[in-house]
């Protein structure tokens, strides 16, 4: 049978409606897909985290300055200055041996070669059952060589001496009676030093120090005469220094 023209027409117009309709329709699907894929919040992976950083490295401390408040602490002898009995008017504490000697305080360190602190300390020396002694409350200063490790000092300052002495009466000479005395003072004196911090890390340091105490209270014997007694002398303790 041989088929009409038009009836072809139709068939391939059919056709071609069909091819574009299925085009469209894949254009969509994939525009669709696009969209998704484009969207971070669905399919896009999490940017990566920054990287880790650990905590930055404290500041290098300036060499030979270990700064900063710090505590120290010292033991040792005292020595009292070996006067003949009068000197100028002034008694000293001869014939008295050695005795202990301490201090203990807080200072802070202002410059690298400078620091200032406070002192309460003691020291004493005694002569058989005689005993002198002082509690010395101080501020004062110090000058410093810097180093990292080994640092020399010289150290100054004033305060207030709580000083008493206690002595058995005894006679000089048939005619020179001397009653015995049990008394104290408070009175102004100062000290000078000189000394050396060893570090043993940025913290803490042993300290040897000789510290010269210089203070002369006034006392009363039991008879109400009165007389100033030298207590100066050398003190050397050793102890510790520690930095917060």
């Amino acid at each position: 049978m041989r088929k009409h023209p038009g009836c072809r027409v139709a068939a391939l117009t059919l056709i071609i409606a069909g091819l574009c309709v299925a085009a469209s329709a894949a254009t969509a699907v994939a525009d669709e897909y696009d969209r998704y894929e484009r969207s971070p919040g669905v399919y896009a992976p999490a940017p990566p985290p920054p990287p880790r950083r650990g905590a930055p490295p404290p500041p290098l401390r300036p060499v030979g300055f270990h700064a900063g408040p710090y505590l120290f602490g010292n033991v040792g002898i005292f020595e009292p200055s070996d006067y003949y009995s009068d000197y100028y008017g002034t008694y000293g504490l001869s014939g008295y041996d050695s005795g202990l000697s301490g201090n203990a305080g807080f200072g802070a360190r202002v410059s690298p070669i400078a620091a200032i602190e406070g002192t309460v300390g003691y020291f004493s020396a005694e002569r058989g059952s005689d005993k002198a002694s002082a509690v010395p409350v101080t501020i004062g200063g110090r000058l410093i060589l810097p180093h990292p490790v080994f640092e020399p000092y010289f150290g100054a300052g004033l305060g207030v001496y709580f000083a008493s002495l206690e002595e058995k009466p005894f006679d000089f000479s048939p005619t020179l009676f001397y009653p015995g005395t049990d008394d104290s003072d408070t009175t102004i004196g100062g000290y000078f030093s000189l000394g050396m911090d060893v570090w043993l890390n940025p913290r803490a340091a042993l300290n040897l120090e000789g510290r010269y105490q210089m203070v002369q209270p006034t006392f009363t014997d039991k008879l109400g005469g009165s007389f100033d007694l030298d207590m100066s002398g050398w003190a050397l303790n050793f102890g510790f220094r520690i930095n917060f």
